[in-house]
């Protein structure tokens, strides 16, 4: 769990630990990573909620009662309801998301997840998923892998991956700039 909470930093990562905390000593870690999960699914659907969140206008006691009214509805309830407003009337919650996403890779880590993000210049098919999905499961241990994986052409080809706070650049665009550099240096 170190390793992921290397990755949990500033203001969102200080609220997402302790809110980690409380669920844990609670045992409604389960039920907060859902409830929380909801919440930034609504956030991503609605750009009236969106702007919401990130506009300073709107006083914490508007948002509070905004949100007091979403979560009703959205069946957000007990600690992460709780936490949203907190948040809210603390004026961060324009950092809302960010601690959702922390609280995620905490809660993952608890349960021995491992985030990966993996990036290649072409989609990779399934086979290719399955059989990096499989290498980084030996390589963390023997976690279970959440992988992420982005495109990017610009890294022309091979992959970067990222597990936890390890990095392997095998892209092409990289491995070029480093030839380009010696044969700079030799000439």
């Amino acid at each position: 769990m170190a390793e992921q909470q290397d990755t949990v930093s500033g203001v969102a990562g200080r609220y997402a630990s302790a809110l980690f905390s409380l669920a844990r000593d609670e045992r409604k870690t389960d039920e907060v990573a859902a409830d929380l999960s909801t919440f930034d699914a609504l956030i991503a659907e609605s750009e009236d909620l969106q702007r919401l969140v990130r506009s300073p206008v709107f006083s914490a006691r508007e948002q509070v009662k905004a949100l007091t009214a979403i979560v009703d509805r959205a069946g957000v309830t007990g600690i992460a309801a709780n936490f949203i407003k907190l948040v809210a009337a603390k004026r961060r919650l324009f950092a809302i998301r960010d601690m959702i996403r922390d609280y995620g890779l905490l809660y993952d880590a608890g349960r021995g997840v491992a985030h990966a993000e993996v990036t290649s210049a072409a989609p990779l098919g399934d086979a290719n998923v399955a059989a990096l999905k499989e290498t980084l499961r030996v390589a963390s241990g023997g976690k279970d892998v959440r992988l992420t994986a982005k495109v990017d052409p610009a890294i022309i080809g091979g992959l970067i991956v990222k597990l936890g706070s390890r990095m392997v650049d095998g892209s092409l665009k990289t491995k070029l700039n480093a030839i380009r550099i010696r044969m700079k240096e030799v000439g």
